[in-house]
């Protein structure tokens, strides 16, 4: 087996010390899966072991002002959290077994708005984002606990022009594949924000959009989280199956087996998009 290496230095007190990381020649996925407002990574390690199983490295973690650190819940903005979420994007790319042109970012709800942003900032091949939320720019620095939560929600019944927007205009210039995930009776993000994310994703490589029967923004039935598990963990399937069948395509002269057709879960809408 072929193998590669890395120069790194290893902190030791207030010195480091020279090293070489020596590793396999393979690289996989890495994905990201960020969770929403007064969430937790609890929410998404079991969904983690499952992608994990599929050949990948994922990373979960808590933003700022949630879990065990919940005393910022009420100063945390959404460039405090943004900021999280590089670091934590650089940490799942400076792990020397993930492929850094093949990394998935899953959000939910405020986190998934986040994964717009970032996919603006950061290399992003494929974008989940389930329920995600919308915010006016001009309160990026004011807390999220401080917003009026009536002039958000009118926000978020209105038709929103990408251009006006930091996470619509990351989404206007998006490349790569998307999932957009919805709660059938979902109020806290409306089906007009659902809308407008379709609207703007209009270069991405390819969109998914899923539709989860009488489900609710949190996914308060156990089973309306499991189809959202099916979800992800299919189209997360599909993809990477397809990352790889396009570089045997390339090593073979374009010559591939067909392959399998996945079952698709009975209790969702469905509707698929390819441009």
């Amino acid at each position: 087996m072929s193998t590669r290496h890395k120069t790194i230095h290893i902190p030791v007190g207030d010195r480091s010390i020279a090293g070489t990381l020596v590793a396999p020649n393979t690289v996989v996925p890495g994905v990201m899966l960020v969770h929403g407002w007064d969430g937790s990574q609890e929410q998404y390690l079991a969904r983690a072991h499952e992608i994990a199983a599929l050949g990948c490295i994922c990373l979960t973690f808590d933003l700022r002002g949630h879990a065990s650190d919940k005393a910022q819940r009420n100063t945390v903005t959404r460039e405090d959290n943004l900021n999280d979420m590089l670091a934590a994007y650089d940490t799942l790319v400076g792990h020397p077994a993930v492929d850094a042109s093949a990394v998935v970012v899953a959000g939910s709800s405020y986190g998934g708005y986040l994964a717009a942003v970032l996919s603006a900032l950061r290399p992003v091949r494929w974008l989940g984002l389930r329920a995600p939320a919308l915010y006016k720019d001009e309160d990026w620095l004011v807390s999220k606990h401080a917003l009026n939560r009536q002039e958000v929600a009118a926000y978020r019944a209105t038709v929103i022009d990408p251009r006006n927007n930091r996470a619509l205009s990351a989404s206007a210039a998006f490349r790569g594949d998307v999932l957009i995930v919805e709660s059938e009776h979902d109020v806290t993000v409306p089906h007009t924000v659902i809308e407008n994310y379709l609207a703007a994703f209009k270069q991405a490589q390819s969109m998914t959009y899923r539709v989860i029967k009488e489900a609710d923004h949190s996914l308060s039935n156990k089973d309306w989280g499991q189809s959202y598990t099916t979800i992800l963990v299919k189209w997360v399937c599909e993809m990477v199956q397809g990352a790889k069948e396009d570089t045997i395509k390339a090593k073979s002269g374009g010559k591939l087996p067909a392959k399998p057709v996945l079952e698709e879960a009975e209790d969702l809408d469905e509707v698929m998009m390819r441009h």
